[in-house]
């Protein structure tokens, strides 16, 4: 697959359409998120809580996914497990096939996205709705989420009203957003009645009770997992935790950092079908755990930090980076620092390496991530995992980046400085030629497009203090 970073980078920051939508929701986003955390104390005391949480599932993380499928089979939710997202797709597709679904409600899913599920099943012809407002604008103009939590956040008002305007039927024009929402919902709702299956993500698994959590606004979830007669759950097993006690701190570190908001609209427990004496629920459960890599990432005890995220999307709030360029220019099912530190290693250094290098390692990121996941250090990691030679590493495609150019230039350095007649050799070349150096050198292109070509001295800093008479011991 062809790699066009550079030129998606560019192409965003041309964008003013795009610049103008990004600038203003990120200043909400951030302004929200510092309102919602007003005691300092409180935060690091919540952070540090959650930090506890997460890093103790993952390092459980095989005794714990054996409990929860335990704990889901005996409550009567069916448990299938998918090494990758082609296994995964495939599950998902028999399932609705032995049930004859030809048409299905989903909710937020990243993992579907992950997964290529839609138009995997659309392939197979399914029809995929997607039901959350954000998901079902882009869906509408055919672009992949721009965000984690909010997928539609890269289109203003004005974008979003033409797009309901021209899709659904009978609408007039308007910029008005109560009646947005009201058309657009208006639109959805008879589609969960008719729906023969509905397809959710999962926030959290709780192992100790076999539960299911789902975090959401709007109650599209809450249609998606009961009105119809099927519900299957998509799950990384990376979101297992170990207690039930563990989920109010994280959820409230979720919403707070997410969007400022003290608690979501909807929080849906999910631990069984329906059962007899109740009025709705779904007939089946299914949950379906992909791993798609993370076993891998699970192995190097640093980089499996990375496996604590709870998906808030505050380190994506608070990016120079991502924050000017949107999510869609990084090219990936994840942007913004999180995605870049994930997706090399779901997908390969080789794959996905160049995001390692989409930071300024400012230090926004750790400063504001509620589980306190070290992204700088991460990223550092990555980008030397990348020239590494391969097969030095296990970090998957490790070594894509290397040069051979970088490689003996540093190999030249280190050769120089242990040796003294060489090095002292070496100083007198670059004297003579330290200001004669063109402007269009190859290997100084980078730095000479926004800056002045560097001159070096003709003579050394040792000569210098040797000409003024100074002990150099």
């Amino acid at each position: 697959m062809k790699i066009t970073f550079k030129k998606d980078i560019s192409d965003a920051l041309q964008d003013k359409q795009l610049r103008g939508n990004f600038d203003r929701v990120m200043t909400t986003l951030m302004e929200r998120r510092k309102a919602a955390f007003s005691d300092p104390q409180e935060l690091e005391t919540l952070r540090d809580q959650g930090n506890r949480i997460r890093r103790n599932a993952i390092s459980k993380l095989s005794e714990l996914l054996a409990t929860l499928e335990k704990q889901c089979t005996k409550n009567g939710i069916h448990v299938h497990w998918a090494e990758d997202a082609a296994e995964g797709n495939q599950i998902v597709l028999d399932l609705l096939q032995a049930k004859k679904v030809t048409q299905l409600v989903k909710g937020k899913s990243m993992l579907s996205e992950e997964m290529h599920l839609n138009p995997f099943l659309e392939k197979h012809g399914i029809q995929c709705l997607e039901t959350d407002l954000g998901e079902y604008i882009i869906q509408l103009a055919e672009e992949p989420p721009s965000h984690i939590v909010a997928p539609a956040i890269h289109k203003n008002k004005k974008q979003i009203a033409e797009l309901l305007h021209e899709h659904i039927e009978g609408m007039e024009y308007t910029e008005d957003i109560e009646e947005l929402t009201q058309a657009a919902r208006h639109a959805l709702r008879g589609e969960f009645s008719q729906a023969q299956a509905g397809i959710t993500g999962v926030n959290f698994a709780v192992a100790e009770t076999g539960t299911l959590c789902l975090v959401e606004n709007e109650g599209n979830g809450r249609y998606c997992s009961t009105l119809p007669p099927l519900h299957i759950a998509l799950m990384g097993l990376d979101k297992v935790v170990e207690k039930l006690s563990d989920i109010p701190p994280l959820l409230s570190l979720l919403t707070r950092s997410a969007t400022g908001q003290p608690i979501t609209g909807y929080f849906n427990m999910i631990s069984s079908p329906r059962k007899a004496e109740e009025q709705d629920g779904p007939e089946e459960v299914h949950l379906v755990i992909v791993d798609n890599g993370r076993t891998r990432i699970h192995q190097d005890s640093e980089l499996s930090q990375v496996m604590t995220c709870i998906r808030c999307g505050a380190c994506m709030n608070h990016c120079p980076v991502y924050s000017r360029i949107g999510g869609h220019a990084y090219g990936e099912t994840i942007p913004g620092p999180i995605g870049e530190i994930l997706m090399p290693q779901l997908r390969g250094l080789d794959c996905a390496g160049h995001l390692a290098g989409a930071s300024t390692l400012c230090g926004a990121c750790s400063e504001v991530c509620p589980v306190k996941i070290p992204i700088p250090d991460l990223l550092l990691r990555l980008r030397y995992e990348n020239v590494r030679k391969p097969g030095e590493s296990s970090v998957q495609g490790a070594g894509s980046l290397r040069s051979f150019t970088e490689s003996m230039v540093w190999k030249s350095w280190r050769l120089a400085h242990a040796h003294p007649a060489i090095w002292k050799m070496q100083r007198k070349m670059i004297g003579l030629l330290g200001d004669k150096l063109p402007e269009n050198l190859p290997v100084l292109n980078q730095w000479t497009k926004y800056r002045t070509a560097p001159k070096l001295s003709k003579i050394s800093l040792h000569d210098m203090v040797k000409e003024n008479g100074i002990d150099e011991e």
